[in-house]
């Protein structure tokens, strides 16, 4: 309890930010300054905290370290962030955060344990996944990890359905970050309290998608996985299926997901954050 207290009382020193800081900080992580990211992730560990409090309260795990699992939601928003995005980084974080500190609750009170070699592949995964990003800027495919680790694409999808929250979070699709309608795609694990928090807006999501022109709501179907198909289409793929070039593509993609984020704003998500 001292630890958490004293924690508390380090992070108040952080002033929060306005939008206008935020924006100024995304441009400077974007030109690669590790101290404006460590700013924009000081500025918002009280928001990991507080969600921390509102999921961990009826659980049995020690709320400091949900929080640093909170923490590490947070730093993978902030790496994540750009200032185009029509939202404030804090409704962006919040996603990120929630997904962690679900997979942590997840991982503690499962009473099924993974084999061996699937817990060891597991973490490799993590840290392939990790250097990916590192080295080309964007998270890798299944089939692009399969080849880093290799494996057989069918034992490596095996091995990432053990773990509820990995097709959500991370393994991405999208070459712009954009994770947070990632988090509303059904999956095929229970766990009642990521469900209880999302059921509200699965329904509210694909009514937005389905608000979209078609083209773009094939791309956003595809390309974030809406019908949990093996395959992912590339860019490319989609291109030529639609016809147009894959740059097209990309800024459909980029168009649909602004879309429903601006929509996704003026819903509950919004209310979860600043509650």
């Amino acid at each position: 309890m001292e630890m958490l207290e004293s924690y508390l009382k380090q992070i108040q020193r952080y002033p929060l930010l306005d939008a206008k800081q935020e924006i100024e900080l995304s441009k400077l992580i974007e030109a690669g300054s590790k101290a404006a990211q460590e700013k924009l992730v000081q500025s918002n560990l009280r928001l990991v905290v507080s969600v921390a409090k509102r999921i961990g309260s009826s659980s049995k795990v020690s709320l400091m370290d949900l929080i640093q699992e909170g923490n590490m939601g947070l730093m993978t928003a902030a790496s994540k962030y750009h200032y185009s995005f029509s939202t404030r980084f804090s409704t962006y974080a919040y996603t990120w955060i929630l997904q962690y500190m679900l997979r942590y609750l997840y991982n503690k009170t499962s009473m099924i344990a993974l084999p061996h070699r699937k817990e060891e592949l597991l973490r490799k995964i993590s840290i392939a996944q990790n250097s990916y990003v590192q080295t080309y800027g964007r998270e890798a495919t299944v089939d692009e990890l399969a080849d880093l680790l290799a494996v057989s694409r069918d034992e490596l999808s095996s091995v990432l359905s053990c773990s509820y929250t990995v097709t959500s979070i991370d393994i991405q699709t999208s070459d712009d970050g954009s994770s947070t309608i990632a988090d509303l795609i059904p999956d095929t694990k229970y766990n009642p309290e990521e469900r209880y928090l999302r059921q509200e807006k699965i329904g509210q999501v694909h009514d937005i998608v389905n608000s979209l022109p078609e083209n773009e709501k094939k791309v956003i179907c595809n390309r974030f996985n809406f019908a949990y198909e093996q395959h992912v289409p590339t860019l490319r793929e989609l291109s030529s299926e639609l016809g147009v070039s894959a740059e097209t593509v990309r800024q459909m993609e980029m168009r649909a997901v602004r879309k429903i984020r601006e929509m996704a704003a003026t819903m509950r998500m919004e209310e979860l954050i600043t509650a």
